[in-house]
């Protein structure tokens, strides 16, 4: 059975949990870790009718990017949920600088444990955490748990562009498996070419600042950090030419 802490460690493209303690130091640069507040911002904005009462979960929050974001624009409030207590704290903090403490709520949790316990929100946000809860199906089976009938679903992820990529659905296999889970795609946005190139080069700039530092402070681990690195690297290669980056929005039709 994967461990809690071996399902963290993927989400954050790290080989080994034993890398899990140097995580916060090798992504203190980036408050944003994966998904697109600005994305997911839109797509609410352009599909979704949002007021003060409603109510966000932002599971795998992270550092809060995306829940703070979405309670500056629209005013609504957002529980994010994350392993890492660092993250959290970041969150918290952040919460505080941008003003929105009132509307948020970040508390330290297992999200697998989440969708079991947490009902009746209009909108959920599962960021770039591949396959922490499951499959695609068993994914959206859980999260749908969550959801309030005609709610909405946020969820970043990718487009294989072929079926060879075994790791990816296909833009076809996941309008499949979305009607089977008893969700409609309302839109989807797809990263751009030119800011995804940005967003990697900004990124890979920052870990291999950060990776080169821990290898000088811990030489005895430095095979873990030269491991992430690389990881990182392939997953940007994966994303520049055998994926299409794209976040979705989907409503829970029962």
């Amino acid at each position: 059975m994967t461990t809690v802490e071996e399902k963290l460690a993927k989400s954050l493209t790290a080989e080994s949990t034993a890398l899990i303690p140097y995580l916060p130091y090798l992504l203190q640069d980036l408050w944003e870790l994966g998904s697109s507040p600005k994305d997911m911002a839109t797509l609410i904005y352009n599909h979704v009718n949002v007021s003060i009462d409603t109510k966000v979960l932002d599971l795998a929050c992270g550092k809060g990017a995306v829940g703070i974001s979405l309670a500056k624009k629209f005013g609504c409030r957002v529980k994010g949920i994350d392993l890492m207590p660092d993250f959290i704290e970041e969150a918290r903090k952040k919460a505080i600088e941008h003003q929105v403490e009132n509307l948020c709520d970040f508390s330290i949790g297992d999200i697998n444990h989440s969708v079991e316990i947490e009902r009746d929100y209009d909108i959920v946000v599962l960021g770039a955490v591949g396959q922490v809860l499951g499959s695609q199906e068993e994914t959206l089976k859980k999260l749908s748990q969550t959801i309030k009938k005609n709610g909405y679903l946020l969820l970043d992820d990718g487009y294989a562009k072929s079926e060879s990529e075994k790791a990816y659905l296909t833009k076809i296999q996941w309008s499949e498996i979305i009607a089977e889970s008893g969700f409609q795609l309302i839109a989807d946005l797809p990263i751009e070419q030119s800011d995804l190139s940005d967003v990697i080069e900004e990124q890979m700039a920052c870990l291999t600042k950060r990776t080169n530092e821990l290898k000088k402070r811990y030489p005895e681990d430095a095979h873990l950090f030269d491991q992430y690195l690389k990881s990182q690297l392939v997953e940007c290669e994966e994303l520049e030419n055998d994926i299409i980056g794209v976040t979705m929005l989907l409503r829970k039709r029962f």
